[in-house]
């Protein structure tokens, strides 16, 4: 039983860069939670995700997502999805931020102050950028040429799986946002609605795929499939996840933002409308 354990937890593929980046999350995450008060259920959720993302990058679980379309398509599940919509659903950033050293929060502080900075994160935080981003990234990956480079170059492949943690981890901030527009970026209505919108077209996507009668990526039978399933069965179990559990998700996003736009409304924090001025009638 060791052994079985022990095939799981070793990584697919070893990476030094992930390593670091996700246990230096993990020890600001604590630092900052000792330093700060964080409810259990938030920090449940965070940790969730994170597991998540370590799980489906840096364990064997890795192996059955390059061998087989529908693990891969549940990887994409939870790198795009789940794990990112849980993380930003613990709003981490202000225990993430007391984690750090003091010198490295006033450096980050006078950094996020500085002009290049508001420049880059206008455009790179564009609610449509980043909406649209996320969703180009579910149809590009699906792509069969870009899955093929993707499986047969492991840089491509790595590229494909940070992209889509990040893309997700930049969706859900802006959707989960529990400010007012502004300082927020989007308005609490669009921030409700915007689920609903990105996946359309994934469940379009899911569609195609679970229908089609050919396969669609050979690549995994040149890598070598992990298991003996009829080629068109397993493509049909991938599309059905992209098409039902993703969207399953995204609809969890739009209640947790409409959860947001209540409290905002009766704590009294929206904008007001200017009262419209009706013209007065001559008799």
């Amino acid at each position: 039983m060791g052994a079985g354990v022990m095939k799981w937890i070793v990584p697919w593929e070893f990476s030094w860069v992930f390593l670091i980046v996700f246990l230096a999350v993990a020890v600001a995450y604590v630092a900052g939670s000792r330093r700060l008060h964080v409810a259990p259920l938030r920090q449940a959720a965070f940790w969730v995700g994170m597991a998540m993302v370590y799980v489906a990058l840096h364990t064997y679980f890795d192996y059955y997502a390059e061998h087989e379309f529908f693990m891969h398509r549940i990887q994409q599940v939870l790198l795009h999805h789940l794990a990112p919509l849980l993380i930003i659903a613990a709003y981490p950033g202000t225990v993430l931020r007391a984690g750090l050293p003091l010198p490295l929060r006033v450096r980050l502080r006078r950094a996020g102050q500085s002009s290049i900075w508001r420049v880059a994160a206008g455009c790179l935080f564009h609610p449509a950028f980043v909406t649209l981003f996320f969703v180009a990234l579910i149809l590009v990956w699906l792509i069969p040429d870009m899955q093929t480079m993707a499986m047969l170059d492991w840089r491509i492949y790595r590229a494909m799986n940070w992209s889509m943690v990040l893309s997700g981890l930049a969706y859900w901030w802006i959707v989960l946002d529990h400010r007012p527009k502004p300082p927020g970026r989007m308005s609490p209505g669009i921030r409700v609605l915007s689920p609903a919108i990105t996946m359309t077209p994934q469940i379009v996507a899911g569609a195609i795929v679970t229908f089609s009668k050919t396969d669609l990526y050979p690549i995994f039978e040149i890598c070598g499939r992990a298991f003996t399933l009829n080629v068109l069965t397993g493509q049909l179990i991938g599309g059905v996840i992209m098409w039902v559990p993703a969207a399953m998700i995204e609809s969890a996003g739009g209640l947790l933002a409409l959860r947001q736009w209540l409290r905002l409304s009766r704590s009294g924090r929206l904008p007001r409308r200017a009262p419209v001025r009706r013209a007065a009638v001559r008799q």
